[in-house]
């Protein structure tokens, strides 16, 4: 089994990481971009330098441990080390939108990742910060108001809504994936249900309608041939306890966990001699014809194959009130498995609804077919008698 891939390196670092990452950042820009030994504004010498700058660092990761566990709390502490670092009170000086960095990143993984509330909590309180600090700057200057320029704090504002929308719309991303993921897991089980239905009818109708036929003979005959009435009686119960057994290997096989192996193999093409004695002692006799080069088949051809033969015959023994009926498998077109059955009986609906080739049983067959991209027919023959036959595409791989 291939290894799995390791995630991206973005995901393989925490958010931790990344908002602490952004703190230093923001706490290196001023430095680096524009020289010196300044903090994050030109007035911060006031406060202590290094030693101050170190306090509000320690907070500041602080609230970055803290923002998956506690998000509200994270951001609090974050906007606290910005304010205090930028110098917040100072009234004539506004906060500019790189200081605010390792906030916006913190708003974006609390709203990409957290629930709702965390996130719409996180940003008004970031937006209050803002909002107030605005307030305190000395004439008020907030450049998105007054018309004449955008101020720093109004930028910064500006990116903290950015920053909660980004995040905003990966969670609706992952959300819809979500459930794009879960209706493909319904339908997957819905579809399972189906086919765990068409092998459970397949199956049971088969050796009932068995049962049924063998119960008529012995009834009709159990005064003047008993020992044919015992014989019939022993097809009775073989026929059952036949049934039951495939019915535990099928509910066996379902309660095994994902990816463990099967120690009973589903029925087959191989299986079709079994069959035909099975049909035939019940009073109608099969004839297995094979033609072509008789090779394995991929599992879902091979059963889907052994199935439609199944219920057709099964269809003869009911319906068609006749002594015998054929069976062809044919291989010989390339990349082709053919199989065809028919009989000489009655070539109506033969209680399948009335219409030819309409009924629960043949419905399924036809969907079987559909699912394996073949073709399927049914239908009375010109000649009296019926007709079922299908055509399954073999995979270039399996045919080669």
């Amino acid at each position: 089994m291939p290894a799995t891939p390791p995630p991206p390196l973005f995901r393989r670092i925490p958010p931790e990481a990344w908002v602490a990452l952004a703190w230093c950042v923001a706490a290196a820009y001023p430095a680096v971009m524009l020289g010196g030994t300044a903090r994050l504004h030109r007035g911060a010498a006031a406060h202590g330098g290094l030693a101050f700058t170190l306090a509000d660092t320690a907070v500041a990761f602080l609230g970055a441990a803290l923002v998956r566990r506690l998000p509200v709390l994270s951001i609090t502490l974050l906007l606290i080390a910005t304010w205090t670092e930028t110098d917040g009170w100072a009234a004539a000086t506004q906060v500019p939108p790189a200081a605010l960095l390792a906030v916006d990143v913190a708003l974006f993984l609390i709203t990409a990742t957290r629930p709702r509330r965390s996130s719409r909590t996180a940003f008004a309180l970031a937006a209050v910060f803002l909002v107030l600090h605005i307030g305190l700057v000395r004439g008020n200057t907030v450049g998105i108001f007054t018309g004449t320029h955008i101020g720093s704090a109004d930028g910064a504002a500006l990116l903290a809504l950015v920053a909660w929308l980004a995040g905003r719309s990966v969670r609706q991303n992952r959300e819809h994936a979500e459930a794009l993921s879960s209706r493909a897991a319904a339908e997957a089980v819905t579809a399972e249900r189906l086919r765990i239905a068409r092998e459970m009818h397949d199956t049971v109708a088969h050796s009932i309608g068995i049962v049924a036929l063998q119960a008529g003979a012995a009834h009709r005959v159990i005064d003047r041939r008993p020992e044919r009435a015992k014989q019939a009686l022993g097809e009775i119960e073989a026929a059952g306890r036949e049934t039951l057994a495939a019915l535990r290997r099928m509910l066996v096989a379902l309660r095994q966990a994902d990816g463990e192996a099967s120690d009973t193999a589903p029925p087959g093409l191989a299986d079709l001699d079994r069959l035909a004695v099975t049909t035939t002692a019940a009073g109608v006799r099969v004839t297995v014809r094979r033609e072509g080069r008789q090779a394995p088949l991929p599992p879902e051809i091979d059963l889907s194959a052994f199935r439609i033969i199944q219920e057709s015959v099964t269809n003869v023994v009911r319906h068609a009130e006749v002594g015998d009926c054929l069976v062809t498998v044919d291989r010989s077109r390339e990349g082709e498995l053919a199989v065809e059955i028919t009989d000489r009986g009655r070539g109506r609906g033969r209680g399948r609804g009335g219409a030819p080739g309409a009924g629960f049983g043949l419905a399924g067959l036809r969907e079987r077919v559909a699912l394996l991209h073949g073709e399927f027919e049914a239908g009375p023959r010109p000649g009296g008698g019926f007709r079922v036959a299908a055509r399954l595409p073999i995979p270039e791989q399996v045919a080669a």
